[in-house]
């Protein structure tokens, strides 16, 4: 019997916290920059999310939100939680969604140092004046090649940050969504200050890596504080957007330690880790990181990497390596990537024209009207 027959280990519903989750396939936040100039949500949007919903995807995790009117913004175009109207926006969203049977979960993203596109100005901020390596994302708006160093961080805009993403929870409740997920991923301001070469901090923020998880902890510890049991889940890689080679230096190591401080969480979400997941995710001790993350924290995972080959995301639900699946590609190439697992339908292979010559979704419907989807 194959993987792409009704015995798909990811078709069984589940749970994360109060999520209830009619199967395990989950749409990974993907950046899409289709909102209006001041971050508005559209129509557009709520018909891109309501698609992945009426294709059955079980949870859908929104792209990354930006938190505060100061420098969280990292793209042009990108949807906030910082005005009503925004609140009014995503409040369509979510109600799309819904009636199509699928829980959906605000990510909230600080981009920090690598924001390169913020419609109130360009200065960045960070954890320590230390240029981003890579050049900025064209395909995201980024223009001008590198990057520039980032002002660093003083105690008053750590607070200011922690307040941002408290309010932008309180935000997301307010337009329905079912939790919100921190983006401590990637190489954003969260991650920046995680990876030691971005924070050459003296302070309770740097140094050791029980300092450096320090904010990402308090952002978390924050919005449990104010809304409860309301779903928080917290979404970290080692890889980044500017360096995919980049793993945490002590290895195990660290992230036992990175995992336990974020027990509280209601899941954890780890970012890709390459095509080949159960390869590239492997530690030196021979498990995976996701399966460490779900032995030390106790808490469900989702895993993120090439989860669209589906004899690979059998093994790793069948091999206790995560309990929930997260699609980027796979999903953008297969809107109802679960229906046709279902059914046993063939997949549809991803092609990067469906996000040039810009990521949005203008350019993926021009792509779909070409060829004749």
């Amino acid at each position: 019997m194959t993987t792409t027959e009704l015995t798909h280990p990811a078709l069984a519903p589940t749970g994360l916290d109060t999520l209830e989750l009619r199967n395990r396939f989950a749409v990974a936040p993907m950046t899409r920059i289709s909102a209006t100039p001041d971050g508005t949500p559209t129509e557009q949007m709520a018909e891109y999310y309501r698609a992945y919903a009426a294709g059955g995807f079980g949870l859908i995790i929104t792209e990354g939100i930006y938190p505060d009117a100061a420098h969280s913004q990292g793209y042009f175009n990108q949807p906030g939680l910082v005005t009503e109207e925004h609140i009014a926006g995503w409040r369509a969203v979510v109600d799309a969604v819904h009636a199509e049977g699928s829980p959906i979960v605000a990510q909230l993203m600080h981009a920090g140092a690598i924001s390169q596109g913020n419609q109130r100005g360009f200065e960045t901020i960070g954890p320590s004046a230390v240029a981003p390596r890579g050049q900025m994302m064209v395909d995201y708006g980024g223009v001008g090649g590198a990057w520039s160093a980032p002002r660093e961080m003083t105690a008053e805009d750590i607070e200011q940050v922690v307040a941002g993403f408290v309010t932008a929870a309180r935000n997301a409740r307010a337009a329905g969504f079912d939790g919100v997920e921190i983006h401590g991923a990637n190489g954003y301001l969260l991650d920046q200050f995680l990876t030691d070469y971005t924070n050459e901090r003296t302070d309770e923020y740097g140094g050791s890596v029980e300092n450096r998880i320090r904010l990402t902890v308090r952002v978390l510890h924050a919005i449990r504080e104010e809304l409860g049991d309301f779903p928080v889940g917290v979404r970290l890689s080692q890889t980044k957007v500017n360096d995919f080679v980049y793993r945490w230096p002590g290895g195990e190591d660290d992230a036992r330690i990175i995992f336990a401080a974020l027990r509280d969480a209601s899941y954890l979400h780890i970012a890709s880790e390459g095509r080949n997941f159960l390869e590239t995710a492997k530690l030196a001790s021979g498990t995976t990181v996701t399966k460490l993350a779900r032995e030390v924290s106790g808490r469900p995972v989702i895993a993120n990497g090439g989860m669209h080959n589906l004899p690979q995301a059998a093994d790793v639900l069948n091999g206790g390596h995560a309990d929930v699946l997260s699609l980027g590609t796979g999903a953008l190439a297969n809107p109802d990537l679960p229906r046709r697992v279902e059914t046993g339908s063939e997949l549809a292979a991803f092609d990067h024209e469906m996000l040039h010559p810009m990521a949005n979704l203008d350019s993926t419907a021009a792509w779909r009207e070409r060829v004749g989807e």
